[in-house]
């Protein structure tokens, strides 16, 4: 009655657990990038990176979901970059503790491993250096983000709009405490990456079936949308 069946909860559950890994991993990124700047200006370049990648989600938005309706081309595309995504986020999620924990400190604006210093270890930069890094990495980013949602609710209006929006408000006020969330408990970050991957290959599938075989492959289940009712007779 409510349109609510295993399918849209599946993608409903996939773009949350999207949202907070990308907007955690996000903001770890600009906690890095902010950690060799001297007190006064950490705070600055912290707020900067996040309302820049907060606008850019905005406009990737508007356009990705339009783009990937396009045709299969488009799938595969987005498809091959969801996977560079998954390699990129296991190579980060690999990185040693002592990095997360300056990320974590910059963006906190507290001493957490108690060494005298707020991400004292962290190489000295400029602000300028700092801005230019959070908002090449917060381009790159923000579309992850919003290409990921879109490629995981495609077939569901709704659990796409809601993602969209949700990746926006938690990269606005709450990705900082985000990511302390998943430092601190990985496992989150790891479900999330599988099902990134999990969205690249039926991005793939469903391109190649567009593109190559004209619809003609079998459906996977959670990838369709629910078959058409029937017109009564």
């Amino acid at each position: 009655m409510l349109g609510i069946d295993a399918s849209s909860l599946a993608a409903f559950f996939n773009v949350i657990m999207i949202d907070l890994v990308l907007a955690g991993d996000n903001a770890v990124v600009i906690g890095l990038a902010a950690a060799g700047l001297p007190a006064d200006m950490r705070r600055r370049a912290i707020l900067i990176g996040i309302a820049a990648a907060t606008v850019l989600r905005i406009v990737f938005a508007l356009i990705t979901s339009q783009l990937l309706a396009l045709g299969g081309g488009l799938l595969i595309a987005g498809g091959f970059l969801l996977l560079w995504v998954c390699w990129k986020m296991y190579r980060e999620m690999s990185v040693s503790h002592e990095a997360e924990h300056e990320a974590q400190e910059a963006l906190e604006n507290a001493d957490i491993n108690a060494d005298g210093t707020i991400a004292g270890r962290a190489p000295r930069k400029t602000l300028r250096q700092a801005v230019i890094n959070i908002i090449i990495a917060d381009v790159s980013m923000s579309l992850d983000n919003v290409l990921a949602v879109a490629g995981a609710a495609r077939h569901h209006e709704v659990a796409l709009i809601f993602g969209l929006g949700l990746s926006v408000v938690l990269m606005g006020v709450a990705a900082s405490m985000i990511a302390g969330i998943l430092t601190k408990y990985r496992w989150i970050a790891w479900v999330g990456l599988v099902i990134i991957l999990y969205v690249a290959l039926r991005m793939l599938y469903e391109g190649a079936d567009a593109a190559l075989f004209a619809h003609g492959l079998p459906e996977i289940p959670f990838i369709k949308g629910p078959p058409p009712v029937a017109p009564a007779h």
